[in-house]
């Protein structure tokens, strides 16, 4: 057999080669069976793309590819999946926040007979604030798109090769991987650790990219935006009608007095919001229906360096 590790790339300059002095201790002096490591720049401006040839340089199994830009977390692995050439592959982050020694559990669960092998935080060694985030976005997801989304969600992960096979088929833009694993249905398995506080480097996932996350999620396997978009419209109506009702009885009854107009103005601009809303709603499908038409591929590879 041959196991593939994808590991994405993005500003991991200084733990690049932590990360491989820590998989050749623990994965590549241990195992019996061949291997190769495939590392994807993600359109890193600091040194990243220079240690991974360096790397490279040191063993023969270590495939780099650069891309022209930053293209984001999906694309880069995307990449590293096409570009590997095991029978299964393990998607790991740079950070150093996952111990490297799940790879190992989580190829002996491949071995049963499992497609797809989650590794699910049951901890964290972060602040309160990332942990309360992280938690309420799989709460949602959980509820409002994919049910079988593990509580403390996961980013590292095993595949079969006919999984990979699958994934790379689908080619969504505007997508969530781990959504895109859930919704496949194959046969999966769970490993559980603790997600380690990250020593070395600053984290790039800012809150912009988390919103993204949730916005691809939600617009991408679940169709709560329109129910929302729906429910706000049908109660807006009739609210409306209620009050209508309310004004003619009162106005026949002569209790309607002439001012008044600050309640018509709030209930108008509440009105105006409620149908931009409606419209950035829709025009988020619209845009992703565009995007999606136009053909553009997910990434651009600048430079590789494969191995034979």
């Amino acid at each position: 057999m041959k196991l593939s590790v994808v590991i994405p790339v993005y500003f991991n300059e200084d733990n690049l080669m932590p990360l491989y002095d820590d998989m050749k201790k623990k994965i590549i002096d241990v195992i019996d069976f061949e291997y190769e490591i495939v590392m994807v720049n993600d359109g890193s401006k600091d040194g990243s793309y220079s240690v991974m040839q360096k790397i490279a340089q040191m063993d023969k199994n270590v495939k780099i590819v650069s891309l022209a830009r930053n293209f984001g977390s999906h694309a880069a692995i995307l990449c590293g999946l096409e570009k590997c050439t095991g029978d299964c592959a393990v998607v790991k982050a740079a950070d150093l926040q996952e111990p490297t020694e799940l790879i190992l559990e989580m190829v002996d669960r491949w071995k049963k007979g499992f497609n797809v092998v989650l590794a699910v935080r049951e901890g964290r060694e972060e602040s309160r604030r990332q942990t309360m985030f992280a938690n309420l976005y799989y709460w949602m997801v959980r509820k409002t798109a994919l049910p079988s989304m593990p509580k403390g969600g996961f980013d590292v992960y095993l595949l079969d090769r006919k999984v990979i096979n699958v994934l790379l088929a689908l080619d969504e833009r505007n997508s969530a991987l781990t959504g895109q694993i859930l919704w496949s249905g194959f046969r999966t398995d769970q490993v559980y650790y603790t997600r380690l506080a990250r020593e070395i480097g600053t984290s790039r996932w800012t809150l912009k990219k988390k919103i993204r996350l949730v916005a691809d999620t939600l617009f991408s396997f679940s169709a709560l935006p329109i129910k929302a978009v729906s429910l706000i419209g049908a109660l807006s109506f009739f609210g409306s009608l209620i009050w209508a009702v309310f004004v003619f009885v009162f106005k026949l009854m002569g209790r309607i007095e002439v001012s008044g107009w600050t309640t018509l103005f709030i209930f108008n601009l509440f009105s105006f919001g409620v149908m931009m809303l409606t419209l950035g709603i829709l025009g988020e499908y619209l845009w992703r229906t565009f995007d999606a038409s136009r053909g553009r591929p997910t990434y651009i590879v600048e430079d590789e360096n494969e191995k034979e």
